[in-house]
């Protein structure tokens, strides 16, 4: 399957990541309680926005020394992994040192290296460091914490399926990430992702949400009707157009 157009990536970044797991939910075959992170995250770019982009994978393991002794070529290998991969891409990493963190993967250098390679930013479930350095190369990340130093921090293993923030992550697989967290789509979900949660965005905003703000003048008993009736208009839309009733 081919990946989605540049276009089409753009329009996914211009909705937030709940908009589009409703879409997915909509569409979707799979379990809608997987694909997305069951720990807690932290947008350190908030004000960039949502992204969205293709999954390269990576281990690291900062607080174990032997690993730059084991593969002094290692981030000349890793880096040849990524520039091979079509962009744009989000670097998901997995910190083996969890729940330690002994030191940053990213920081001002990484960040600036992998822009250049096409990335657009991160999930780690270790640190990141040199926030302001971040910024400025326009590289967002996802991560637990900051951390001072970069200790022993190497690739380790690369191209692999992780697992970051209890969710599991295989390379190339399409991720759309903002302030909430993350969601991670299976393959054949991506064709009809944005149509769905376009539509759906229409659904609430006109059903649910008129209903909920037309308030002037209503007594409460013909506001709650008012929702009931939005609530059985959204399910009628969405078995019309899905065969399923959604969230309302």
């Amino acid at each position: 399957m081919a990946n989605l157009s540049h276009s089409e990536l753009l329009q996914l970044k211009r909705w937030n990541s709940p908009t589009i797991y409703n879409g997915w939910e909509a569409i979707t075959k799979h379990d809608i309680t997987q694909g997305f992170n069951r720990e807690e995250t932290r947008d350190y770019m908030p004000h960039m926005g949502p992204m969205a982009g293709y999954a390269v994978t990576v281990q690291v393991e900062p607080g174990n020394s032997e690993h730059p002794r084991q593969n002094p070529n290692a981030w000349s290998e890793y880096r040849q992994y990524v520039a091979s991969i079509p962009g744009p891409k989000i670097v998901v990493v997995q910190d083996l040192d969890k729940p330690s963190v002994i030191g940053a993967f990213w920081g001002e250098v990484n960040s600036n290296i992998h822009r250049s390679l096409g990335c657009v930013g991160t999930i780690t479930d270790g640190a990141i460091r040199d926030i302001d350095e971040m910024n400025n190369a326009g590289f967002k990340a996802l991560a637990r914490r900051t951390c001072v130093g970069h200790a022993f921090s190497t690739p380790v293993r690369w191209g692999i399926e992780v697992e970051v923030f209890g969710c599991r992550v295989k390379p190339g697989q399409l991720i759309h990430a903002d302030k909430h967290g993350f969601l991670v789509i299976p393959e054949e979900d991506e064709a009809g992702l944005l149509e769905a949660s376009v539509y759906m965005d229409g659904n609430e905003c006109n059903t649910v949400i008129p209903a909920a703000r037309n308030v002037m003048g209503k007594t409460v008993e013909q506001l709650l009707s008012g929702m009931d009736e939005a609530g059985r208009q959204f399910g009628h839309n969405m078995k019309q157009r899905f065969g399923t009733t959604g969230e309302w």
